[in-house]
């Protein structure tokens, strides 16, 4: 068979393939022309027959539908054109449609990459009837079963939710199945009991606050996360309404859970592609203070190499000086954009909100338009809050970006943070908890926005950017960031008078600094007495500037070549008392598993690693081996390595 006897077969089983399926299906070009279809859309549409070739513009088929009243009364040339107008966007589409028949058609259109869109048709009107059926049965099932127990746990034991009732004490007066089974429990055995007996001490504890807060008479939101059996780790969101008489006296609470286990993940995958786009667009400034930073050492290295050995020591002093100190800004950019690109969840820690501040201007200074001014106010109080340092950083990166985008024509950009305490008239209109807060406002001058954008602008894939160019992740991602930490954010804004993002994060005055960097001026450092360290570096420039290092604190250097030449001279020299190796080295034996082999060989010789990467995958908790990051100082190595070294 020849080649375009072979194309045109596959094409003919292509096309039978897609007249079998039960779905309308059509493909039109950029120009709007028709470039596929199937049979099962004219019948399904009911369309002439002469409108299924290629090239036929899709006002023909508008005109048609038209024309028989599928779009309603009123001026079919104008239904035909704004239907036109729409289309020539290529947007993302979906709705129902009835027909004058009584038939109800789903239309879902998708955009390609090139123009065009691709357009299914599924008759759903059966499905339509019996859900306007199940809903009309639901209703009458509904009022019959109101006031029998029986019959409502035979409803809530059916619902894919864990619902139950607490009743002062508190104790349990009610739990469906799957609320008793999700505690160990049966039906019979939770009722009567306190929550700390049915939740266990640890989640009672965490729990216990929310708890007394719906018994005040307040709706309360949270979510906490538990342990299966199998060991998986399970997310639950849970919602409390008090149940409350009308002189104002709560009777109990309402309990609902519902298993957010893939939807954090979703979220988890969302977050961490938002925080690569924002990397992306951070990769111009990045590159503009990597530029100065290299300058800085390639012009102090120059200029002590034409001096050549008329060089004093004060000259020596004064070029050194400003090279390692570009060096440290260097190696803390890097630091702080490998902790912000990673997409590890992380556990919440408490956090300094001035550092995370500082951080941000770090990670986005050079990266806006000269025309944009962009200022950062830190608190003058030392606030704390329990969150995730980089996914807040993101939510910043984000919401700088939102705001340049909003200033085509230049202007500022303000981030402050201040102190807010909210009473309990204050916080219930914002959705929070009386207390003390950290408020986080990221304000423009720009271009602002009408009140349905304001309205929408937390959904997720959201967006008032062009098609293809705004994930729409942003704005959500903060929303969800928020109410993780059980704060709130809100947005004022109005059509030319900028935007304000306002985020309110439980906060506490403290002295903690999350990210203190320890400097060299410590006391003395500590320093060897000609130990031998064995070093394994696969990069010799690097392994030749580490090997001085540890020489220059006292001990003595032995390269390795290899992970087999390490684990030979570790069992052939005993004179060897430490081993830094680093992890990610070429061949099938990486440094942690390197380490393990000579622990089990030479328990007497201690091990570190080290590493350039913002997270290997097997260090920290997971590791008995200390790990320090690429670069380090004089101070990180000789302390790491007095911490190992065996008496």
């Amino acid at each position: 068979m020849s080649e375009p006897s072979s194309q045109q077969a596959l094409i003919d089983l292509m096309q039978a393939a897609l007249d079998h399926v039960s779905q309308g299906f059509s493909v039109f070009d950029a120009d709007l022309r028709l470039a596929a279809w199937n049979r099962g859309l004219y019948e399904m549409l009911d369309l002439p027959q002469a409108l299924a070739q290629r090239g036929t513009h899709l006002e023909a088929f508008l005109r048609v539908n038209a024309q028989r009243g599928e779009y309603g009364p009123g001026d079919i040339e104008g239904k035909i054109q704004r239907r036109l107008e729409r289309a020539a966007k290529f947007e993302p589409h979906y709705f129902e449609r009835m027909r004058p028949n009584g038939q109800i058609i789903a239309v879902s259109g998708t955009p390609l990459p090139q123009g065009g869109f691709v357009t299914t048709y599924t008759d759903i009107t059966a499905e339509r009837r019996r859900q306007e059926k199940l809903e009309r049965t639901v209703e009458e099932r509904t009022r019959a079963l109101r006031q029998s127990e029986d019959w409502l746990r035979l409803v809530t034991d059916n619902v894919p939710a864990l619902i139950a009732y607490v009743g002062s004490g508190p104790v349990f007066r009610f739990a469906n199945r799957r609320y008793a089974d999700w505690f160990g429990q049966s039906v019979a055995s939770i009722t009567g009991r306190s929550p700390a007996e049915v939740l266990g001490p640890e989640l009672y504890a965490e729990i216990r606050p929310y708890i007394e807060w719906a018994f005040e008479g307040n709706a309360v939101s949270y979510e906490y996360s538990r342990a299966k059996p199998d060991g998986e780790l399970a997310y639950m969101r849970s919602t409390l309404i008090p149940d409350m008489t009308t002189d104002g006296r709560t009777l109990g609470i309402f309990v609902l859970s519902l298993d957010a286990s893939d939807q954090k993940r979703s979220e988890a995958a969302l977050v961490q592609s938002q925080r690569m786009d924002a990397v992306g667009q951070l990769t111009g400034g990045l590159a503009h203070d990597f530029n100065n930073l290299l300058a800085i050492l390639m012009g102090n290295l120059l200029s002590l190499k034409r001096k050549g050995n008329a060089v004093s020591a004060e000259d020596v002093e004064a070029h050194l000086a400003p090279m390692l100190q570009a060096a440290q800004r260097g190696a803390d950019l890097t630091r702080r954009l490998l902790a912000f690109s990673r997409g590890k969840a992380q556990d919440l820690v408490e956090t300094s909100l001035n550092t995370v501040l500082a951080n941000t201007a770090t990670l986005l200074a050079g990266s806006l338009p000269a025309t944009i001014r962009l200022t950062f106010v830190p608190c003058t109080e030392t606030l704390t809050a329990r969150l995730d340092p980089s996914q807040l950083e993101t939510a910043l990166v984000n919401l700088v970006f939102n705001a340049r985008d909003a200033l085509p024509d230049g202007g500022d950009i303000d981030v402050s943070l201040t102190l807010q305490t909210l009473t309990p008239k204050h916080a219930a209109s914002a959705g929070v908890t009386p207390g003390t807060y950290a408020r986080i406002v990221v304000r423009d001058t720009g271009l602002g926005m009408d009140d349905n954008t304001r309205m929408r602008v937390f959904e997720p894939f959201f967006t008032t950017k062009p098609f293809g160019t705004g994930s729409g992740l942003g704005l959500s991602m903060v929303y969800g960031l928020a109410k993780q930490a059980r704060g709130s954010v809100r947005i004022e804004s109005a059509p030319g008078e900028g935007t304000s993002v306002i985020l309110l994060l439980p906060a506490r005055l403290d002295k903690v600094e999350a990210f203190a960097q320890q400097s060299d001026a410590q006391g003395p450092l500590p320093l060897g007495a000609g130990e031998l360290v064995l070093l394994v570096e696969d990069d010799p420039a690097v392994a030749e500037t580490v090997a001085r290092q540890i020489e220059d604190l006292g001990y003595t250097a032995l390269n390795a070549e290899g992970a087999a030449d390490a684990i030979e001279l570790a069992r052939d020299v005993s004179e060897i008392r430490a081993m830094l190796s680093d992890i990610v080295m070429p061949g099938q034996m990486n440094g942690l598993a390197l380490a393990r082999t000579v622990r089990a060989a030479r328990p007497d010789i201690g091990i570190a690693l080290m590493t350039g990467y913002a997270d290997t995958g097997e260090t920290g908790a997971d590791t008995a081996f200390p790990v320090i990051a690429k670069p380090f100082d004089s101070r990180r190595l000789a302390e790491t390595l007095k911490a190992i070294m065996t008496p």
